[in-house]
Protein backbone atom coordinates (compact mmCIF):
# COMPACT_ATOMS: atom_id res chain seq x y z
CA UNK A 1 0.00 0.00 0.00
CA UNK A 2 2.82 2.92 1.23
CA UNK A 3 4.84 4.59 -1.61
CA UNK A 4 8.08 5.84 -0.31
CA UNK A 5 6.87 9.43 -0.27
CA UNK A 6 4.58 8.34 2.32
CA UNK A 7 6.97 6.20 4.29
CA UNK A 8 9.48 9.24 4.78
CA UNK A 9 6.93 10.69 7.03
CA UNK A 10 6.14 7.65 9.01
CA UNK A 11 9.56 7.24 9.92
CA UNK A 12 9.14 10.24 11.74
CA UNK A 13 6.29 9.17 13.97
CA UNK A 14 6.12 6.92 17.03
CA UNK A 15 2.63 5.59 17.53
CA UNK A 16 3.35 3.01 20.33
CA UNK A 17 5.06 3.81 24.01
CA UNK A 18 6.97 0.52 24.09
CA UNK A 19 10.41 -0.17 22.40
CA UNK A 20 9.63 -1.20 18.72
CA UNK A 21 12.03 -0.97 15.44
CA UNK A 22 9.92 2.31 14.51
CA UNK A 23 11.24 4.43 17.05
CA UNK A 24 14.54 3.17 17.22
CA UNK A 25 14.87 3.78 13.47
CA UNK A 26 13.58 7.24 14.24
CA UNK A 27 16.01 7.54 16.76
CA UNK A 28 18.77 6.35 14.94
CA UNK A 29 18.55 8.44 12.19
CA UNK A 30 18.25 11.59 14.63
CA UNK A 31 21.59 10.51 15.63
CA UNK A 32 22.86 10.39 12.37
CA UNK A 33 21.45 13.68 11.01
CA UNK A 34 22.95 15.55 14.85
CA UNK A 35 26.36 13.88 14.17
CA UNK A 36 26.89 14.68 10.71
CA UNK A 37 25.86 18.20 11.30
CA UNK A 38 28.49 18.33 14.28
CA UNK A 39 30.84 17.15 11.48
CA UNK A 40 31.38 14.26 13.67
CA UNK A 41 32.00 11.43 10.70
CA UNK A 42 32.95 8.81 12.60
CA UNK A 43 29.99 9.32 14.67
CA UNK A 44 27.58 9.61 12.06
CA UNK A 45 29.13 6.89 10.11
CA UNK A 46 28.44 4.30 13.41
CA UNK A 47 24.51 5.48 13.30
CA UNK A 48 24.43 4.38 9.54
CA UNK A 49 26.16 1.12 10.32
CA UNK A 50 23.05 0.63 13.03
CA UNK A 51 20.58 1.76 10.68
CA UNK A 52 21.82 -1.12 8.01
CA UNK A 53 21.63 -3.52 11.02
CA UNK A 54 18.34 -2.40 11.88
CA UNK A 55 16.52 -2.67 8.01
CA UNK A 56 18.16 -6.26 7.41
CA UNK A 57 20.63 -4.44 4.45
CA UNK A 58 17.94 -2.21 3.27
CA UNK A 59 19.79 -1.02 -0.32
CA UNK A 60 19.01 2.82 0.59
CA UNK A 61 21.00 2.36 4.16
CA UNK A 62 23.82 0.81 2.24
CA UNK A 63 25.08 3.67 0.05
CA UNK A 64 24.06 5.72 2.99
CA UNK A 65 27.00 3.99 4.94
CA UNK A 66 28.45 4.58 1.87
CA UNK A 67 27.82 8.14 1.90
CA UNK A 68 29.24 7.51 5.58
CA UNK A 69 32.84 6.08 4.45
CA UNK A 70 33.18 9.06 1.69
CA UNK A 71 32.84 11.65 4.34
CA UNK A 72 34.88 9.81 6.93
CA UNK A 73 37.67 9.53 4.03
CA UNK A 74 37.72 5.81 3.92
CA UNK A 75 37.20 5.29 0.43
CA UNK A 76 37.49 1.74 -0.48
CA UNK A 77 35.04 0.78 2.09
CA UNK A 78 33.10 3.12 0.65
CA UNK A 79 33.43 1.35 -2.67
CA UNK A 80 32.99 -1.55 -0.89
CA UNK A 81 29.39 -0.34 -0.28
CA UNK A 82 28.87 0.84 -3.55
CA UNK A 83 29.70 -2.29 -5.01
CA UNK A 84 27.48 -4.25 -2.73
CA UNK A 85 24.58 -1.35 -3.22
CA UNK A 86 24.79 -2.37 -7.10
CA UNK A 87 25.17 -5.89 -6.59
CA UNK A 88 21.35 -6.05 -5.00
CA UNK A 89 20.18 -4.97 -8.63
CA UNK A 90 19.90 -1.11 -7.70
CA UNK A 91 20.42 2.27 -9.49
CA UNK A 92 21.60 5.23 -8.36
CA UNK A 93 20.39 7.96 -11.39
CA UNK A 94 22.70 10.68 -10.24
CA UNK A 95 25.71 8.77 -10.61
CA UNK A 96 24.50 7.33 -14.17
CA UNK A 97 24.39 10.98 -15.38
CA UNK A 98 26.70 12.81 -12.87
CA UNK A 99 24.60 15.06 -11.22
CA UNK A 100 25.10 13.13 -7.88
CA UNK A 101 28.14 14.91 -6.16
CA UNK A 102 27.84 12.80 -2.66
CA UNK A 103 30.70 10.82 -4.13
CA UNK A 104 33.15 13.01 -6.39
CA UNK A 105 36.38 11.73 -3.75
CA UNK A 106 35.76 7.99 -5.52
CA UNK A 107 35.10 9.25 -9.32
CA UNK A 108 38.62 8.21 -10.31
CA UNK A 109 38.60 4.89 -9.26
CA UNK A 110 38.21 1.89 -11.58
CA UNK A 111 36.24 0.54 -9.18
CA UNK A 112 33.71 3.36 -9.47
CA UNK A 113 33.44 3.14 -13.29
CA UNK A 114 32.62 -0.19 -12.92
CA UNK A 115 30.15 0.48 -10.37
CA UNK A 116 28.33 2.76 -12.55
CA UNK A 117 28.52 0.75 -15.55
CA UNK A 118 26.74 -2.07 -13.21
CA UNK A 119 24.13 0.66 -12.84
CA UNK A 120 23.28 1.03 -16.11
CA UNK A 121 23.08 -2.61 -16.64
CA UNK A 122 20.71 -2.91 -13.74
CA UNK A 123 18.55 -0.12 -15.57
CA UNK A 124 18.09 -2.36 -19.05
CA UNK A 125 14.68 -3.38 -19.45
CA UNK A 126 13.88 -6.75 -18.53
CA UNK A 127 10.28 -8.48 -19.12
CA UNK A 128 8.77 -12.21 -19.30
CA UNK A 129 5.47 -11.32 -19.12
CA UNK A 130 2.47 -10.01 -21.26
CA UNK A 131 -0.45 -7.43 -21.29
CA UNK A 132 -3.10 -9.43 -19.92
CA UNK A 133 -5.61 -6.87 -20.22
CA UNK A 134 -6.24 -3.01 -19.77
CA UNK A 135 -8.39 -1.04 -17.53
CA UNK A 136 -10.50 1.33 -19.04
CA UNK A 137 -11.21 3.85 -16.75
CA UNK A 138 -8.09 6.09 -16.34
CA UNK A 139 -9.06 7.53 -12.88
CA UNK A 140 -9.15 4.94 -10.98
CA UNK A 141 -5.98 4.42 -9.44
CA UNK A 142 -5.75 0.60 -9.07
CA UNK A 143 -4.37 -0.80 -5.61
CA UNK A 144 -5.44 -4.35 -5.29
CA UNK A 145 -6.74 -7.25 -7.14
CA UNK A 146 -8.12 -10.60 -6.74
CA UNK A 147 -9.63 -13.70 -8.51
CA UNK A 148 -13.54 -14.93 -8.09
CA UNK A 149 -13.08 -18.42 -9.68
CA UNK A 150 -16.86 -18.80 -9.49
CA UNK A 151 -17.69 -15.67 -11.97
CA UNK A 152 -14.08 -16.08 -14.02
CA UNK A 153 -14.07 -12.19 -12.91
CA UNK A 154 -11.36 -10.09 -10.95
CA UNK A 155 -11.97 -7.84 -8.21
CA UNK A 156 -10.21 -4.53 -8.22
CA UNK A 157 -9.76 -1.74 -5.78
CA UNK A 158 -9.62 1.92 -6.29
CA UNK A 159 -7.48 4.51 -4.38
CA UNK A 160 -9.55 8.07 -6.43
CA UNK A 161 -12.65 6.84 -7.15
CA UNK A 162 -13.37 4.67 -3.74
CA UNK A 163 -14.54 1.41 -5.17
CA UNK A 164 -14.02 -2.02 -6.13
CA UNK A 165 -14.70 -2.75 -10.05
CA UNK A 166 -15.55 -6.37 -11.29
CA UNK A 167 -13.53 -7.13 -13.95
CA UNK A 168 -14.65 -10.02 -17.17
CA UNK A 169 -11.14 -11.82 -17.17
CA UNK A 170 -12.66 -12.84 -21.12
CA UNK A 171 -12.81 -8.89 -22.68
CA UNK A 172 -11.35 -6.81 -19.54
CA UNK A 173 -14.80 -5.10 -19.46
CA UNK A 174 -15.02 -3.60 -15.97
CA UNK A 175 -18.66 -2.81 -14.09
CA UNK A 176 -18.73 -1.26 -10.49
CA UNK A 177 -19.17 -3.46 -8.07
CA UNK A 178 -19.50 -1.77 -4.61
CA UNK A 179 -18.39 1.11 -3.04
CA UNK A 180 -16.60 2.73 -0.17
CA UNK A 181 -19.42 3.46 2.60
CA UNK A 182 -17.28 6.51 4.18
CA UNK A 183 -16.02 7.57 0.40
CA UNK A 184 -12.45 6.53 1.48
CA UNK A 185 -9.64 5.28 -1.13
CA UNK A 186 -10.22 1.78 -1.07
CA UNK A 187 -6.92 -0.06 -0.65
CA UNK A 188 -6.58 -4.25 0.49
CA UNK A 189 -9.00 -6.79 -1.30
CA UNK A 190 -9.35 -10.34 -0.84
CA UNK A 191 -11.95 -13.17 -2.35
CA UNK A 192 -13.28 -15.89 0.37
CA UNK A 193 -15.05 -17.13 -2.45
CA UNK A 194 -15.62 -20.78 -0.28
CA UNK A 195 -17.92 -18.51 1.93
CA UNK A 196 -18.81 -16.21 -0.91
CA UNK A 197 -17.54 -13.15 0.58
CA UNK A 198 -15.21 -10.20 -0.44
CA UNK A 199 -13.05 -8.39 2.53
CA UNK A 200 -11.63 -4.82 1.98
CA UNK A 201 -10.22 -2.01 3.83
CA UNK A 202 -11.07 1.83 3.02
CA UNK A 203 -8.64 3.94 4.41
CA UNK A 204 -8.67 7.87 4.58
CA UNK A 205 -5.10 8.33 4.13
CA UNK A 206 -3.48 11.60 6.29
CA UNK A 207 -3.43 14.87 4.26
CA UNK A 208 -5.07 12.19 0.87
CA UNK A 209 -7.58 15.00 -0.87
CA UNK A 210 -9.64 12.00 -1.82
CA UNK A 211 -10.67 11.54 1.46
CA UNK A 212 -12.50 14.65 4.03
CA UNK A 213 -9.94 15.88 6.55
CA UNK A 214 -12.06 15.34 9.38
CA UNK A 215 -11.52 11.97 8.48
CA UNK A 216 -7.76 11.40 8.12
CA UNK A 217 -5.82 9.03 9.86
CA UNK A 218 -8.90 6.64 9.93
CA UNK A 219 -9.24 2.97 8.34
CA UNK A 220 -11.92 0.16 8.76
CA UNK A 221 -12.19 -3.26 7.35
CA UNK A 222 -15.05 -4.18 5.09
CA UNK A 223 -17.10 -7.23 4.49
CA UNK A 224 -19.12 -7.61 0.91
CA UNK A 225 -21.34 -10.44 -0.33
CA UNK A 226 -19.05 -11.58 -3.33
CA UNK A 227 -22.43 -12.24 -5.40
CA UNK A 228 -24.26 -8.70 -4.67
CA UNK A 229 -21.42 -6.48 -3.54
CA UNK A 230 -23.77 -5.84 -0.37
CA UNK A 231 -21.81 -4.46 2.54
CA UNK A 232 -22.12 -7.30 5.32
CA UNK A 233 -19.72 -5.57 8.32
CA UNK A 234 -17.84 -2.42 9.03
CA UNK A 235 -14.85 -2.87 11.24
CA UNK A 236 -13.00 0.38 12.35
CA UNK A 237 -9.78 0.49 13.57
CA UNK A 238 -8.47 2.73 16.09
CA UNK A 239 -7.38 6.22 14.83
CA UNK A 240 -4.11 6.73 12.93
CA UNK A 241 -4.06 3.30 11.51
CA UNK A 242 -3.70 2.53 8.23
CA UNK A 243 -5.02 -0.90 7.40
CA UNK A 244 -4.21 -1.31 3.65
CA UNK A 245 -2.80 -4.72 2.89
CA UNK A 246 -4.15 -8.20 3.98
CA UNK A 247 -3.95 -12.09 3.10
CA UNK A 248 -6.91 -14.46 4.38
CA UNK A 249 -6.31 -17.63 6.66
CA UNK A 250 -7.82 -20.92 5.22
CA UNK A 251 -10.39 -20.23 7.79
CA UNK A 252 -11.19 -16.97 5.96
CA UNK A 253 -10.22 -15.26 9.14
CA UNK A 254 -8.57 -12.19 7.77
CA UNK A 255 -4.91 -11.16 8.46
CA UNK A 256 -4.49 -7.34 8.13
CA UNK A 257 -1.10 -5.11 8.23
CA UNK A 258 -0.88 -1.43 9.37
CA UNK A 259 1.16 0.47 7.54
CA UNK A 260 0.96 3.41 9.95
CA UNK A 261 1.43 1.99 13.10
CA UNK A 262 3.40 -1.19 12.25
CA UNK A 263 1.20 -3.39 13.47
CA UNK A 264 -0.03 -6.67 12.14
CA UNK A 265 -3.99 -7.81 13.46
CA UNK A 266 -6.54 -11.07 12.66
CA UNK A 267 -9.58 -10.45 13.07
CA UNK A 268 -11.02 -13.11 15.66
CA UNK A 269 -14.15 -13.03 16.95
CA UNK A 270 -15.07 -9.86 15.53
CA UNK A 271 -11.88 -7.78 16.94
CA UNK A 272 -8.76 -6.88 15.19
CA UNK A 273 -6.10 -9.17 17.79
CA UNK A 274 -2.68 -7.58 17.50
CA UNK A 275 -0.35 -10.50 16.13
CA UNK A 276 2.62 -8.20 16.75
CA UNK A 277 3.40 -4.52 16.65
CA UNK A 278 7.00 -4.10 17.43
CA UNK A 279 9.32 -5.57 14.83
CA UNK A 280 7.27 -4.05 11.66
CA UNK A 281 7.80 -0.43 10.48
CA UNK A 282 5.59 -0.62 7.51
CA UNK A 283 4.30 -4.11 7.04
CA UNK A 284 2.65 -4.81 3.50
CA UNK A 285 0.45 -7.42 1.62
CA UNK A 286 1.66 -10.72 3.60
CA UNK A 287 1.53 -14.30 2.27
CA UNK A 288 0.42 -17.05 4.03
CA UNK A 289 2.77 -20.18 4.48
CA UNK A 290 1.62 -24.06 3.86
CA UNK A 291 1.76 -25.39 7.38
CA UNK A 292 -1.17 -21.99 7.92
CA UNK A 293 0.95 -21.19 11.50
CA UNK A 294 3.55 -18.62 10.10
CA UNK A 295 2.85 -15.82 7.81
CA UNK A 296 5.42 -13.74 5.61
CA UNK A 297 5.44 -10.50 6.29
CA UNK A 298 7.41 -7.91 3.34
CA UNK A 299 8.20 -4.45 5.65
CA UNK A 300 8.98 -1.55 3.56
CA UNK A 301 11.95 -0.96 5.40
CA UNK A 302 13.19 -4.02 6.70
CA UNK A 303 12.53 -6.79 4.06
CA UNK A 304 10.86 -9.81 4.85
CA UNK A 305 9.89 -11.18 7.99
CA UNK A 306 8.55 -14.63 9.51
CA UNK A 307 5.36 -13.76 11.84
CA UNK A 308 4.36 -17.14 13.84
CA UNK A 309 1.11 -16.62 13.90
CA UNK A 310 1.07 -18.17 17.83
CA UNK A 311 3.59 -16.92 19.70
CA UNK A 312 3.87 -13.40 17.40
CA UNK A 313 7.55 -13.53 17.13
CA UNK A 314 9.54 -12.61 14.27
CA UNK A 315 12.59 -14.14 12.39
CA UNK A 316 13.58 -12.56 8.76
CA UNK A 317 14.19 -14.81 5.65
CA UNK A 318 17.67 -14.49 4.46
CA UNK A 319 19.75 -15.17 1.42
CA UNK A 320 21.94 -17.78 -0.16
CA UNK A 321 25.36 -15.29 -1.17
CA UNK A 322 25.77 -11.91 -0.33
CA UNK A 323 24.81 -9.24 -0.69
CA UNK A 324 21.61 -11.61 -2.41
CA UNK A 325 18.95 -9.24 -4.12
CA UNK A 326 17.24 -6.51 -2.61
CA UNK A 327 14.29 -7.97 -0.56
CA UNK A 328 12.66 -4.25 1.01
CA UNK A 329 10.74 -1.94 -1.24
CA UNK A 330 8.03 -4.44 -1.00
CA UNK A 331 4.18 -3.87 -1.62
CA UNK A 332 2.60 -7.70 -1.70
CA UNK A 333 4.27 -10.80 -1.70
CA UNK A 334 2.58 -14.22 -3.25
CA UNK A 335 3.42 -18.03 -3.43
CA UNK A 336 3.21 -20.27 -5.82
CA UNK A 337 5.00 -23.68 -4.72
CA UNK A 338 7.94 -22.92 -3.77
CA UNK A 339 8.02 -19.70 -5.42
CA UNK A 340 7.89 -16.26 -3.74
CA UNK A 341 6.85 -13.66 -5.76
CA UNK A 342 7.48 -10.06 -5.06
CA UNK A 343 5.85 -6.45 -6.40
CA UNK A 344 8.94 -4.21 -5.12
CA UNK A 345 7.63 -0.39 -5.47
CA UNK A 346 9.92 0.91 -3.27
CA UNK A 347 13.37 -0.21 -5.02
CA UNK A 348 15.14 1.23 -8.05
CA UNK A 349 14.52 0.42 -10.49
CA UNK A 350 10.89 -0.84 -9.42
CA UNK A 351 10.52 -4.22 -10.66
CA UNK A 352 8.36 -7.95 -10.26
CA UNK A 353 10.70 -10.39 -8.98
CA UNK A 354 10.36 -14.37 -8.40
CA UNK A 355 12.26 -15.84 -6.07
CA UNK A 356 13.15 -19.47 -5.08
CA UNK A 357 12.46 -20.61 -1.25
CA UNK A 358 14.55 -23.62 0.53
CA UNK A 359 12.64 -26.51 2.15
CA UNK A 360 12.63 -24.71 5.53
CA UNK A 361 10.47 -21.40 3.76
CA UNK A 362 13.14 -19.42 5.43
CA UNK A 363 16.02 -18.81 2.93
CA UNK A 364 16.09 -17.42 -0.66
CA UNK A 365 17.94 -19.75 -2.87
CA UNK A 366 17.79 -17.91 -5.84
CA UNK A 367 16.12 -14.89 -7.63
CA UNK A 368 14.56 -13.79 -10.91
CA UNK A 369 13.57 -10.63 -12.51
CA UNK A 370 10.02 -10.73 -13.87
CA UNK A 371 9.60 -7.58 -15.24
CA UNK A 372 11.90 -3.75 -14.90
CA UNK A 373 11.99 -1.17 -16.41
CA UNK A 374 9.95 -1.38 -19.08
CA UNK A 375 6.96 1.32 -20.66
CA UNK A 376 4.10 -1.04 -19.03
CA UNK A 377 5.78 -1.24 -15.53
CA UNK A 378 4.90 2.24 -14.10
CA UNK A 379 4.40 2.07 -10.41
CA UNK A 380 3.18 -1.82 -9.99
CA UNK A 381 1.17 -2.48 -6.89
CA UNK A 382 0.03 -5.92 -6.26
CA UNK A 383 -0.92 -8.99 -7.71
CA UNK A 384 -2.83 -12.70 -7.74
CA UNK A 385 -2.21 -16.20 -8.93
CA UNK A 386 -4.74 -17.62 -10.99
CA UNK A 387 -3.80 -21.59 -11.78
CA UNK A 388 -0.19 -21.11 -12.83
CA UNK A 389 -0.33 -17.82 -14.03
CA UNK A 390 0.40 -14.44 -12.00
CA UNK A 391 -1.47 -11.19 -12.41
CA UNK A 392 -0.13 -8.22 -11.54
CA UNK A 393 -0.95 -4.73 -11.90
CA UNK A 394 1.62 -2.54 -13.48
CA UNK A 395 1.39 1.15 -14.17
CA UNK A 396 -1.44 1.87 -11.11
CA UNK A 397 -1.09 5.45 -11.43
CA UNK A 398 0.67 6.02 -8.09
CA UNK A 399 3.62 7.63 -9.58
CA UNK A 400 1.62 10.18 -11.33
CA UNK A 401 0.38 11.69 -7.45
CA UNK A 402 1.92 14.06 -5.36
CA UNK A 403 2.02 13.23 -1.55
CA UNK A 404 -1.69 14.20 -1.53
CA UNK A 405 -2.87 12.27 -4.02
CA UNK A 406 -3.61 14.69 -6.66
CA UNK A 407 -2.18 14.31 -10.13
CA UNK A 408 1.27 16.04 -10.36
CA UNK A 409 1.42 19.19 -12.36
CA UNK A 410 1.80 18.17 -16.08
CA UNK A 411 1.25 14.50 -15.40
CA UNK A 412 -1.47 12.64 -17.12
CA UNK A 413 -3.11 9.60 -15.60
CA UNK A 414 -3.57 6.49 -18.13
CA UNK A 415 -5.36 3.09 -17.88
CA UNK A 416 -3.99 0.38 -15.72
CA UNK A 417 -2.26 -2.70 -17.75
CA UNK A 418 -2.96 -6.12 -15.53
CA UNK A 419 0.16 -7.98 -16.59
CA UNK A 420 0.20 -12.00 -17.09
CA UNK A 421 3.42 -14.11 -16.12
CA UNK A 422 3.56 -17.92 -16.50
CA UNK A 423 5.08 -19.28 -13.00
CA UNK A 424 7.21 -22.19 -12.85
Amino acid sequence: MMRTAVIGALLLLSGQSSPNARDELASLRKQAHAAREAGDYAGYLQAALKVRTLTNNYPNTIESVARAYTEAGANEKALDALTEFADMGQVDEGMIDGSNNMFAPLAGSPRYKTIVEKFAANKTPVTKAEIAFSLKEAGLVAEDIDYDSVSKSFLITSVLEKKIVRVDAANGDATDFASSPSHWPMLAIKADVPRRLVWATEVALDGFTAAPKEDWGRSALLCFELGSGKLVRRIEVPAGSAIGDMVLASNGDPLVSDGAKGGVYRLKDGELKLLNGTEFISPQTPALLPDGKHLLVPDYLRGIGILDLHSGSVKWLTQEGSPGTALNGVDGIYLHGRSLILVQNGTSPERVMQLRLDGSWSRVVSSEVIERATPTLGDPTHGVSVGDDFYYIANSGWSELDDHGDVKPGAKLTPAHIMRFKTR
